[in-house]
């Protein structure tokens, strides 16, 4: 009888009643054929891996995180509530000891949408991975957070909402935005003034093979991981990058992304994107479950798997092979890098124009963050979207010193003009503020 090396836990929530549309390549088939897949494989008959239900988060638990225009409400579906509770779920027994890894294979996906959330933006409401992140480190006290992301899309999302914060290691791995969507995660991306080189992009050329991505992984991300040292690691496990998938350029494999989970070892792993729901997801879930419990996942194949077809070029190798390098060298220079970014500046701003491609809204913002050596800094969003809503948001951070409390509030009392809502996240006091109050 098979036994996993390391106790595994899963929940599947396929979000029945939620879809873009009903032909539309985000809709329920992708987790179901990977059900079938798994229970046509004895994978749950294994000793070792348990399967959980998913839970469901809290309003609180979204306002940690996220500053929802006009409200939660507004924003999620029941299926946001529980796809993000997969996640939680998986978190807790994971913390709770109850297993050593957990992969919660939960749709809708997550790691587009931004701290500040107007909609939808590609396929995404509310990012469930952060929301878990933020619910574990208010229950468990646990402070550094890896969150690795190998879904062929950037995980603009992510970034964003950790942008700031020194605390969590953030690094994306994902196909070059020039030629895929949301058009960003270049190398240059590494974080604001209190964090800079805890956000780490490492975009790859179409066409990259699982030997680019496994160099990558080998070569650059676990020496940062080690060095590092995060509480735990997330995994956002887009699989999006198979060489079947409709709408990216790549050429990873089932095998690929069982070896990179081997390598990586996550304590915790989320679905994200995939789109070939046949050809690709099944086997791909299957080689990631095993990878996690530690078992032999050699046999994993697609049934029209040849690695001659999709072997990458030489010169994609030689480019990766520069890629590692200079991700590392950011690494390793952060430290000066953050002081030139630093300068003398007590507040820096940013300004950014954003668009959500799936609910086909404009979102204007201007950002403002304290420059703090003592915390990662109090944040101030002006944030006014084609919609019509105009909102004054502020985020105090955990740990935040008595400087960046006293300014959060400052911004947060002082009468605006022309704002809709003022938000409020305290996340010394694990509270949230709005005015004027949700009816």
């Amino acid at each position: 009888m098979l036994r996993a090396k390391h106790k595994t836990g899963l929940v599947f929530f396929p979000a029945f009643d939620w879809a873009i549309s009903p032909t539309h390549p985000e809709r329920e088939e992708r987790l179901l054929y990977t059900q079938d897949q798994v229970f046509e494989e004895g994978i749950l008959d294994i000793e070792g891996i348990e399967e959980y239900r998913a839970d469901l988060v809290t309003v609180k638990d979204v306002q940690r995180v996220h500053f929802c225009v006009p409200s939660v409400w507004d924003v999620m579906t029941e299926s946001h509530f529980i796809s993000a509770g997969g996640a939680k779920t998986i978190g807790m027994a994971v913390m709770d000891k109850r297993i050593d890894r957990g992969f919660a294979l939960v749709r809708p996906p997550g790691h587009h949408a931004m701290r500040v959330v107007h909609g939808a933006r590609g396929f995404c409401n509310v990012n469930i991975e952060a929301i878990m992140v933020e619910f574990l480190r208010q229950a468990y006290g646990i402070r550094k957070v890896a969150i690795v992301d190998t879904d062929c899309h950037h995980g603009d999302g992510t970034q964003d909402i950790y942008w700031h914060d020194p605390d969590t290691l953030f690094i994306s791995i994902h196909q070059d935005g020039r030629t895929l969507y949301p058009g960003s995660g270049f190398m240059q991306e590494l974080g604001g003034p209190n964090a800079i080189g805890t956000t780490l992009n490492i975009p790859l050329p179409p066409k990259t093979s699982e030997e680019g991505f496994l160099h990558i992984t080998e070569n650059a991300i676990l020496p940062i991981l080690e060095d590092f040292k995060p509480d735990i690691i997330v995994n956002s496990a887009g699989q999006d990058n198979h060489y079947s998938d409709p709408i990216t350029n790549m050429n990873f494999s089932a095998q690929g992304y069982a070896k990179l989970t081997s390598l990586l070892k996550p304590d915790i792993a989320v679905l994200e994107g995939g789109y070939s729901i046949e050809g690709a997801l099944p086997y791909v879930n299957v080689g990631i479950i095993l990878a996690m419990a530690g078992i032999d996942y050699s046999r994993v194949r697609e049934p029209d798997y040849n690695p001659d077809r999709i072997r990458q070029s030489k010169e994609i190798t030689q480019f990766i092979e520069k890629t590692a390098e200079a991700v590392l060298a950011i690494w390793k220079q952060r430290a000066s890098l953050e002081e030139k970014v630093r300068g003398n500046t007590k507040i820096a701003e940013r300004k950014r124009k954003l668009f959500y491609d799936t609910d086909s809204i404009l979102e204007n913002q201007k950002e403002s963050i304290m420059v703090c050596n003592d915390c990662s800094g109090a944040l101030r969003i002006e944030s006014s979207s084609s919609r019509g809503k105009n909102v004054l948001a502020v985020h105090i951070p955990r740990g935040a010193c008595q400087s960046c409390k006293q300014r959060g509030y400052e911004w947060y009392d002082v009468k605006p003009h022309g704002f809709d809502l003022k938000l409020l996240q305290d996340r010394c006091e694990d509270k949230y503020l709005q005015d004027p109050q949700e009816q």
